[in-house]
């Protein structure tokens, strides 16, 4: 199975399809042509012995030093090797098939000035699998990614490590003879069409994307179940709420609670036992659900058509254009437009977790749940939730630091040149550090919801909510008394990463979205009503 790349139309989904090793890539034919009108411009320009950044000049400092002709080669190759400076832990071989494979979209958009020869060489070497060591630590954003580039281009030259699934991490060059393949050697401009641009951010901003969109959605599913644990109200999730401030993720998220709570459609047993209580709202952790997740959800739509932007971009310096004849430098390796769009995505889905903890105290507190404390029998001899809970605390208060954007920060580099970045490369990592957390403490919100409802039965919930305890209860038992608690929070915390939670739900949500019924408004003593005043018409008919 292949993605056919042109740098126009590669979408997250995609992207990420690629870093999981799904697909193979190949270029479109329309692609190919516009490489090899740029490649032959550039040529010219060197045949011609002309003086353009890059190609035949240093770099940075270096712009006005001329290079002669016969160490073009050398200048290219001495670039990616100097540039390969880099520490830190190596990217997964998930998150450098994504870098690789973005670059190669970029590339193919035809305005970076490589040849077709070395674009197909890097695509046989991510047809392969044979991945780079890339440290993720080193990169300011701008100009571009430029270490961690460098390091991915190092190895396709044959230097430096690689990784395959056939050979593990071993010398570049072997892992390229292993799998039949060739080092690239490196033509003008080549070495600075690998390196200069932003998709070390991209990349990571891509599956911060995606993990952020699926744990977003089952957020809503997750505080839908804790809601009936502690025998909330629908109320404050009545459409006309919500159309009197129509954000599409508040309505949205008022709608998914609609659709998994008890209605005609969904009867539960547990709302129905409460029904005639004399409670009159919830805790706004409960009830202000849709405005908080709401926002989260608006943010991601944000923050993906920037990445999704970025994804089809030209980012490198200078740009070629074959149909201009001239080569144009320009600034779109500067990493700011997705270095604050996923500092914004950080503080907008770290509210998840913020209210997912508030959400887990009132389920532990007997006071606010009227459930055993930390919902395990026996309290003093068994100590239950009480740790989980302060777990979930903990992530919360590292998240409230790492929410600190790192695009507000930037220092000059390459002797004042690179007088401003935008410090990127970190927006990135600490973007999904902050999503890995949200995760977590809705997997132990999760699993402290399932264990609620063991204190409520015979009693059930709605069809949906149950199928989600099922699934719970397939890789978790109840908890009777003590044990090891950190495998539970693991293995639902991957339940969660899988986006399982959400597909056991979503066909419910959007079968309640077809049938189109009509909304359940259930009466109760506190839901006051009055009967609307009679028509004048009426009035005289009556009379």
């Amino acid at each position: 199975m292949y993605i056919c790349l042109d740098g126009k139309h590669l979408t997250i989904e995609d992207l990420v399809q690629l870093g999981r090793g799904l697909y193979k890539i190949k270029l479109t034919a329309e692609a190919e042509e516009r490489i090899k009108q740029s490649r032959l411009l550039l040529e010219s320009i060197v045949k011609e012995n002309k003086v353009v950044y890059g190609i035949t000049t240093g770099f940075g400092k270096f712009a006005r030093t001329v290079i002669p002709h016969n160490k073009l080669k050398e200048l290219q190759e001495n670039l990616v090797r100097s540039h390969s400076a880099g520490v830190g832990k190596p990217l997964s071989p998930k998150r450098s098939r994504m870098l690789l494979a973005l670059r190669i979209n970029v590339l193919a958009k035809g305005y970076s000035g490589i040849s077709l020869e070395t674009l197909h060489q890097m695509i046989q070497a991510f047809n392969a699998s044979c991945l780079s060591y890339v440290p993720e630590k080193g990169t300011v954003g701008a100009s571009g990614d430029l270490a961690p580039l460098a390091h991915l281009a190092l190895g396709l030259m044959g230097e430096g490590k690689m990784w395959s699934p056939k050979s593990g991490w071993a010398d570049a060059k072997y892992v390229l003879q292993a799998h039949g393949l060739k080092p690239v050697s490196l033509k003008p401009k080549e070495g600075l069409a690998l390196i200069n641009g932003t998709q070390m951010i991209t990349s990571l901003g891509a599956e911060a994307v995606e993990r952020a969109t699926a744990i977003a959605r089952q957020a809503d599913i997750i505080a839908a179940l804790t809601l009936e644990v502690l025998k909330g109200t629908t109320r404050a999730f009545d459409s006309d709420i919500h159309e009197l401030r129509p954000h599409p993720g508040q309505m949205e998220v008022a709608f998914r609670f609609r659709s998994l709570l008890g209605s005609d459609h969904h009867p539960s047993e547990i709302a129905e036992s409460h029904r005639f209580c004399d409670r009159v709202q919830d805790a706004y952790t409960l009830r202000c659900c849709p405005q908080v997740h709401g926002v989260v959800n608006d943010t991601i739509t944000f923050v993906k058509t920037i990445i999704e932007t970025e994804i089809n971009s030209a980012t490198d310096n200078p740009m070629v254009f074959a149909e201009r004849g001239e080569t144009i430098s320009g600034g779109n390796f500067h990493g700011e437009y997705p270095a604050k769009a996923l500092d914004y995505l950080a503080i907008g889905v770290h509210e998840l977790a913020a209210i997912s903890e508030r959400r887990i105290e009132r389920l532990c507190n007997p006071s606010l749940s009227e459930l055993p404390a930390f919902l395990v029998n026996e309290g003093g001899l068994n100590s239950g939730f009480m740790i989980a809970h302060c777990t979930a605390a903990a992530l919360v208060s590292e998240n409230k630091v790492l929410c600190h954007p790192s695009s507000v920060d930037s220092l000059s580099t390459s002797a004042a040149t690179e007088d401003h970045v935008s410090m990127g490369g970190w927006a990135a990592r600490k973007a999904l550090r902050v999503i890995e957390h949200v995760e977590q403490v809705l997997a132990i919100e999760l699993l402290a919801a399932c264990q609620g409802i063991e204190f409520l039965r015979p009693l059930k919930t709605t069809t949906p909510l149950e199928k989600v305890y099922d699934l719970v209860r397939t890789v978790v038992r109840p908890w009777i008394k003590d044990r090891f608690m950190a495998p539970d929070i693991d293995v639902v915390h991957r339940l969660l990463v899988e986006q399982k939670v959400w597909e056991v739900a979503h066909p419910y949500i959007e079968k309640y979205r077809s049938a189109n019924l009509p909304e359940a408004r259930p009466i109760s003593p506190t839901a006051f009503t009055l009967e609307p005043p009679v028509s004048p018409h009426k009035k005289a008919r009556i009379e």
